[in-house]
């Protein structure tokens, strides 16, 4: 092809590429779509004719060394209802002029490592495979509601503003990788809300400026792949996990951002919720998130192997509302949460949660979530018994002021720690819980010792012991000496001046074995009262 000096088409194109090609320099739209709703859909089966073909050559040439603009105009590819042919090879380039592609089919694959552009928005296209990367943008990369067969490349990639992947249908490489975007870099916010995706979605190592929403997604793994696999991955706010409002009838969320996103308090009439949902394995691990990570009402379907990894997280807000897992384990060791959002109902039961070193300031149920249950959520997560998620529960209980709650989740600790102990040491764990549950409720060791007292005096009242020494001794008193005998250390001034026998003596016996029991299991349940203080 040999262009003419006055920046006309060049030699040789066809009819349709010489139309775009004034179109480019008019900055106008070249829309070839059809009237007919069957022929004009992208995805469909129907072949279009050679009116509606242009050579990727042809584009290729137009953005990468494209003429000069009529004078008063500016530049720009904008094309719907085209099918482009070959291999669109734009790797390395640098695109300046604006580019939009709606409703339009590629023959080939799109290849753009290393390339350079100002603005892309790709809507509604049908493309075998985007390569893209180390890709720079000086705007935003929109792909909505592409269908893309065999995955999307943008690792490394750097997006100006935003990059948007809302309602994008994506199949995996030969690897099993759907979209891959390792190390990707967005400067603002990354949509991908709807997206229908059936290999690993893997952003290892990407940096997001502001919010990731994956709202209404269904992400699928295939082979041995999780279907998300985002560890160290930073959002300077909110990571969505959560429902997207789309049409009962057609499932169609009807508006892209950032043409308009329908939010939770705006449904529109005969719409419904969709929920996130991921078939397959999840791993955030070693995340970092500066507002939130929010699983509201979200759906994960794992296999018995397969986790929910949020291993190491930094997050001020962690919203755990999801659905709870019937499979598969939620992993939590080692996170950072500043406020823990949370249902009962959304915990999977035992051996389904680990929570080693699992550290959060504030807990905030979404609904009523009563101690026993809080109980239950922590044994779920020892199935070997660790004190630290006790612990851990018990001080946040404090310190927002529930201080019997917090007495009670130590006693369910001591009770834990007990199953641990040999023999001896079960039965002299039961003693102290019977009498005075590990010292956690002194009360129980008041009432004991009034019952002993009481059952101490009546019993002595019954008899009239003779003095060891007759010129020396006290006045008998029954209630004194029982009290004396319950009381270790304390000296009232009654005992060792009588003598008993028989019945009488094994009697103030078991009053002094009973009284140094009690004696040092409240001893003991004080010292941890001083030690927590």
């Amino acid at each position: 092809m040999t262009e003419p000096l006055d920046g006309g088409p060049p030699e040789g194109v066809s009819p349709a590429e010489a139309a775009m090609w004034n179109a480019y320099r008019n900055g106008r739209t070249f829309d070839l779509s059809d009237t007919d709703p069957l022929q004009n859909n992208p995805f469909s089966p129907f072949p279009w004719g050679p009116e509606r073909i242009v050579r990727a050559s042809v584009v290729a040439r137009l953005l990468l060394n494209g003429p000069e603009p009529r004078p008063g105009r500016v530049a720009a590819l904008k094309l719907r209802g085209l099918q482009i042919t070959g291999t669109l090879k734009l790797a390395g380039g640098t695109i300046s002029p604006y580019v939009e592609l709606h409703g339009c089919r590629f023959e080939s694959e799109l290849l753009m490592p290393e390339a350079h552009l100002a603005t892309m928005r790709l809507i509604s296209c049908a493309i075998p495979r985007i390569e893209a990367a180390r890709l720079r943008t000086e705007g935003d990369l929109h792909l909505p509601r592409c269908r893309v067969e065999h995955g999307i490349r943008l690792t490394d990639a750097q997006i100006g503003t935003d990059l948007l992947l809302n309602q994008v249908h994506v199949r995996p490489d030969r690897r099993g990788r759907a979209i891959t975007a390792d190390g990707l870099a967005v400067a603002q916010d990354l949509q991908a809300e709807l997206v229908e995706s059936y290999g690993e979605v893997s952003l290892r190592g990407a940096k997001v400026g502001v919010s990731l929403s994956l709202r209404g997604s269904r992400l699928r793994a295939a082979g041995d792949r999780r279907a998300l696999n985002a560890p160290q991955l930073s959002v300077e706010r909110t990571l969505y996990l959560t429902g997207a409002w789309v049409s009962e009838a057609t499932g169609d969320q009807g508006a892209t951002p950032p043409f308009g996103i329908r939010s939770a308090a705006g449904a529109a009439r005969g719409s419904r919720l969709q929920p996130f949902e991921c078939h397959g394995g999840v791993r955030l691990d070693d995340g970092r998130f500066g507002d939130a990570v929010d699983l509201n009402g979200a759906r994960f379907v794992l296999g018995p192997r397969e986790e929910l990894s949020l291993r190491r997280i930094t997050v001020p807000e962690l919203r755990f509302n999801a659905e709870r897992p019937e499979e598969g384990r939620v992993v939590l060791n080692g996170a950072k949460v500043v406020t823990l959002v949370d249902l009962a109902a959304s915990w999977p039961g035992p051996g389904g949660l680990a929570m080693g070193g699992f550290v959060y300031e504030n807990l905030v149920p979404q609904e009523e979530f009563p101690l026993s249950r809080r109980l239950e959520w922590v044994a779920s997560a020892t199935p070997e018994y660790s004190p630290e998620p006790y612990e851990r529960l018990a001080t946040v209980l404090r310190n927002s002021g529930e201080d019997a709650d917090a007495r009670e989740v130590l006693l369910a600790k001591q009770r834990r720690r007990r199953e641990t102990l040999p023999l001896a040491g079960k039965l002299w764990g039961h003693l102290q819980d019977w009498t005075v549950a590990y010292g956690y409720r002194p009360g129980r060791a008041a009432l004991w010792m009034a019952v002993l007292w009481a059952a101490g005096a009546l019993a002595f009242a019954q008899v009239e012991p003779e003095p060891i020494k007759q010129d020396e001794h006290p006045v008998w008193n029954p209630s004194l000496y029982a009290l004396d005998l319950l009381i270790p250390v304390v000296n009232l001034g009654q005992e060792g001046y009588w003598r008993l026998d028989g019945t009488w003596q094994w009697g103030a016996a078991s009053l002094v074995l009973l009284g140094w029991i009690l004696a040092t299991t409240v001893a003991a349940g004080a010292s941890r009262l001083l030690r927590r203080g």
